[in-house]
């Protein structure tokens, strides 16, 4: 299974990343969302992120303007998917909107299309039939700041093929990720099964009233030696994944803490449009939080 071309379904804080990563290495690759003006955005930002590669990777400019060249845009999606080999979903982390999406995306995808999900805390099984096509689709998910943090988890689920399966792990190495085979399905994979717990218990601690989110930042940096603490991650992560997750789980179990800080985050982040890294405040103002003041851990 040869990958030549590839689309990316959304351009939120993951979806651009991918494409810009995929285009980098030496894919054709189509960024397909809702419309023009979000579209537009995405433009903006990976003119931003080209920066964040030259200083990182030590990119040319002549590499990043190969890539930028490689990038195409579109938001209809029989237009974007028309030619795809592998197409990447990053679309927001609601179970709706990924079986709404997978209904659109199977009538107009072509057969030799891979499909594969970037969602961070739901299991592939959950979308497989709703894919129309479950032997070729897995999950796929990156890091944030995948230039950086190149983990690449690669998870299917029973009905998956294995050849499939071996392609994806192939093409992840091919993007500069190092690719790590998941052998049976769990949820949040690897990384989140280790982050999401902090998060939490770091969300519990604030909205519980036992201590501010500076504190209990300090307290991890200083006494793991962490270079962040969970709050500057969840700015990094974008508060409004954090908020779905907790959203998600607060209407599955109606536990009493969850159900409080669905409504702390929505009062204080989500109404306000404090998301996070990209829309400059969070828990923390940018592009100088707090955290990185040389007198925070004192």
């Amino acid at each position: 299974m040869d990958i030549k071309n590839v689309t990316v379904a959304g351009s939120g804080v993951l979806g651009y990343q991918i494409a810009f990563q995929c285009a980098f290495h030496g894919y054709n690759v189509t960024v397909y969302d809702i419309n023009d003006e979000v579209l537009a955005n995405a433009k903006a930002k990976f003119d931003i992120l080209a920066e964040a590669f030259k200083r990182d990777l030590n990119a040319s400019q002549s590499q990043l303007e190969e890539t930028k060249a490689r990038l195409a845009y579109s938001a209809d999606l029989a237009v974007a998917t028309k030619d795809a080999d592998l197409m990447i979903e990053a679309v927001p982390e609601s179970p709706q909107i990924k079986i709404d999406f997978y209904h659109k995306l199977a009538k107009v995808a072509p057969e030799k299309t891979i499909f594969v999900t970037n969602s961070s805390t739901l299991l592939p099984s959950q979308f497989a039939n709703e894919t129309g096509r479950p032997a070729k689709f897995l999950a796929l998910h990156f890091a944030n700041e995948i230039w950086k943090h190149n983990t690449a988890e690669v998870m299917g689920h029973p009905a998956t093929d294995k050849q499939v399966f071996d392609t994806i792990v192939s093409f992840a190495k091919t993007i500069g990720m190092v690719a790590l085979p998941l052998h049976k399905e769990q949820p949040g994979y690897i990384v989140n099964s280790l982050l999401v717990p902090l998060l939490t218990a770091a969300t519990n601690l604030l909205v519980g009233g036992v201590s501010d989110a500076e504190t209990i930042d300090r307290t991890w940096m200083v006494a793991t030696g962490a270079p962040l603490g969970p709050f500057a991650i969840l700015d990094v992560v974008g508060i409004t994944t954090a908020y779905n997750i907790n959203k998600m789980a607060a209407e599955a179990t109606n536990d009493p803490l969850k159900v409080k800080t669905v409504a702390y985050l929505k009062e204080n982040f989500i109404d306000k449009n404090k998301l996070g890294v990209s829309t400059g405040e969070g828990f923390y103002t940018y592009p100088n939080p707090a955290y990185k003041d040389k007198d925070f851990l004192k």
